[in-house]
């Protein structure tokens, strides 16, 4: 691993102990579809997460994972969802992403998709109308839910 993905690594691994110490389960991936290449045609296989090769590009969630998270998701009252699984606009990599999305639009629950790239995965599915809220701000959604004001929002409140 390059010097980015020990960072990356060593932050999740920080996120792994506060969520254990705050009692949440943290579910990450257990196998991965790697290709050479982020291209339709590229050559691709599925590896556990241990086993990451060298130059292998990760392109979407394996299918362990997908059932995992389904499994979980199934329990869920509330499911907010920012960011596809894999590289969706490559049909190859979209199946995690389509899995999951799938999943949600059958719960009993309230779905929220924050997003731009999620909420276009599920609109060209046609399951926007099966989700409870669907925005394509994310980065706005998570800073919200972060607690902090919106510039949009604040100037609404000042009226």
């Amino acid at each position: 691993m390059g010097s980015s993905e020990n960072d990356i690594l060593d932050h999740v691994l920080k996120l792994g102990k506060k969520a254990t110490s705050l009692g949440v389960k943290l579910l990450l991936p257990l196998d991965l579809l790697i290709a050479q290449k982020l291209e339709a045609g590229s050559t691709t296989k599925m590896i556990s997460i241990d086993h990451v090769p060298e130059g292998g590009v990760i392109a979407d969630i394996g299918t362990k994972t997908t059932e995992a998270f389904s499994k979980e998701l199934n329990g869920c009252k509330t499911v907010f969802w920012n960011g596809p699984l894999g590289v969706f606009e490559i049909p190859r990599f979209a199946k995690g992403t389509r899995s999951l999305a799938r999943v949600l639009a059958k719960l009993k629950a309230t779905t929220v998709i924050g997003g731009g790239s999620t909420a276009e995965a599920v609109e060209e599915m046609g399951l926007t109308d099966k989700m409870s809220y669907v925005s394509t701000g994310g980065g706005a959604s998570l800073e919200l839910l972060q607690g902090k004001v919106l510039p949009g929002v604040a100037v609404l409140q000042d009226k």
